[in-house]
């Protein structure tokens, strides 16, 4: 039995791919922060799916060691893997001379650290039959450089261009999707967030089920990135042709206005 891995199963989105793919009966490999809310996800899910496999442990993404001993786990329980589907990220925005040293290494590691060392443990635990699956969730920040929200964007730009490459390496043996979402309503900052961008936050924004079920049938054809929504890929396609000096500029100016730390 192949498990699907997901990474911050808890949150809206994570919680969302583990809906989808709790009604499609695939067994679920689940982590993320906190333990307590991985337990009761998991009894939650064997009371509605009581044939579902379900497993679970929690994990510090941005530690070593704690990665390592997440994926003992799996050993120790003989969980082969099928699919990763890597959500977790820090959406801190702030001013960078703001930040703390700890901020910076959790927000960096967390988005792009982890990803890198989930893919790689994930990878050697699954048959590279050229069915293996990994989704990892990038965003339309990424799509380019933004003051006062430089470290998710890069980090989110980094992500896809590792998933990009990684692809091509993988030809045959796995399919690899580099998802660009749009604002997700989950958390009540970010539903702020998405109102406070007004006609073009409410067009961008996708449920966390909608993301979910793109990106699911993204890489199952195989995808190389995903923009997800009509809207988000107009925004795309207007922001590929515009100068990065007015990028940058109108970019500083919205996002000067909000500083945020969720995390």
């Amino acid at each position: 039995m192949d498990y699907t891995l997901i990474t911050g199963a808890c949150g809206g989105l994570g919680g969302a791919f583990v809906r989808v793919l709790a009604e499609r009966g695939e067994p679920l490999f689940l982590t993320g922060r906190s333990e307590e809310r991985l337990k009761a996800l998991s009894e939650k899910l064997k009371e509605e799916f009581p044939n579902l496999a379900v497993k679970f442990r929690a994990c510090d993404l941005t530690s070593e060691e704690d990665r390592k001993a997440f994926f003992d786990y799996a050993d120790e329980e003989e969980i082969t893997l099928s699919r990763l589907v890597y959500v977790a990220g820090v959406d801190t925005q702030k001013a960078f001379e703001n930040y703390t040293q700890e901020k910076i290494v959790f927000q960096t590691r967390v988005n792009f650290e982890g990803a890198l060392s989930f893919i790689h443990s994930s990878l050697k635990r699954g048959k590279l039959d050229g069915k293996f699956e990994v989704l990892t969730i990038s965003s339309m920040s990424g799509i380019c450089p933004m003051p006062y929200f430089a470290i998710y964007s890069a980090t989110k730009k980094a992500l896809s261009q590792f998933s990009i490459a990684l692809r091509t390496e993988l030809k045959g043996k796995a399919k690899v999707t580099s998802i660009l979402p749009g604002g997700i309503p989950t958390r009540e900052d970010i539903k702020k967030d998405i109102i406070g961008h007004g006609f073009w936050g409410k067009v961008s924004a996708k449920s966390p089920r909608a993301v979910a079920v793109a990106s699911l049938k993204a890489v199952r054809k195989n995808k190389r990135t995903k923009v997800v929504g009509f809207w988000n890929k107009f925004i795309k396609f207007f922001t590929d042709i515009t100068p990065l000096s007015i990028q940058l500029r109108f970019i500083k100016k919205r996002w000067s206005k909000t500083e945020k730390d969720a995390f």
